[in-house]
């Protein structure tokens, strides 16, 4: 996973979600409506800890040590590893959420690879990612040579992460999105709607 830009920009990272707040909050709305309530989970790539902190998810894997306290002290149990090679026995966790990592990962077919492998067998896998097909995510997309974080990030189409997930044997999809303008000029939260290919900010679940 590209940890580089967080280890030296964590801070920054983490205080983009307080100035963007509407932005954070459709979201944690988006991610809300798919992720399942209850049983053990993990959010793979919890960053700063804020969305796992935020919905209640007590288990985080975060390779960037300077990431990683940010979640901590937001009461979140994080351990060091990667979405490819999960520190977790087969068949453990009842989710695995991802939230904006799937761009950093090294190997995104192996990373749901092992999400299958650590859920139990009515496990669920919920994905959320910059849609790569909106029109937000194509100008992230044009630009990402000029941000600190996103500059080796590999954006994805909805329909590319459906495909991976097929692949790898996930089953019974759910799609929404938000988003549909500049995250950093909203006015308000934005809604969630059904679908993918308008709203930046997209939304995948699938049962294992």
């Amino acid at each position: 996973m590209k940890t580089s830009p967080y280890d030296k920009h964590a801070a920054d990272y983490d205080e983009w979600f307080s100035k963007n707040r509407f932005a954070y909050e459709s979201e944690l709305a988006a991610v809300k409506k798919l992720l399942p309530t209850g049983g053990a989970g993990v959010e793979i790539g919890v960053g700063t800890g804020r969305f796992a902190s935020a919905l209640g998810v007590p288990l985080g894997v975060e390779p960037s040590e300077s990431m990683r306290k940010f979640a901590l002290e937001r009461g979140v149990k994080v351990v060091d590893g990667k979405a490819e090679k999960l520190p977790f026995p087969d068949a453990s966790l009842d989710y695995a959420l991802m939230v904006t990592a799937i761009c950093f990962f090294d190997d995104v077919r192996k990373a749901f690879q092992e999400a299958f492998r650590v859920l139990k067998a009515s496990g669920t896998l919920v994905v959320a990612f910059i849609d790569l097909a909106s029109p937000i995510g194509k100008k992230y997309e044009e630009r990402k040579k000029e941000t600190a974080y996103y500059a080796d990030a590999v954006f994805f189409t909805a329909e590319e992460v459906r495909g991976y997930l097929e692949e790898t044997g996930f089953w019974s999809f759910s799609v929404c999105q938000t988003i549909f303008g500049n995250p950093e000029e909203m006015k308000g939260p934005h809604p969630v709607r059904d679908g993918h290919g308008e709203g930046c900010f997209a939304v995948i679940r699938a049962d294992k």
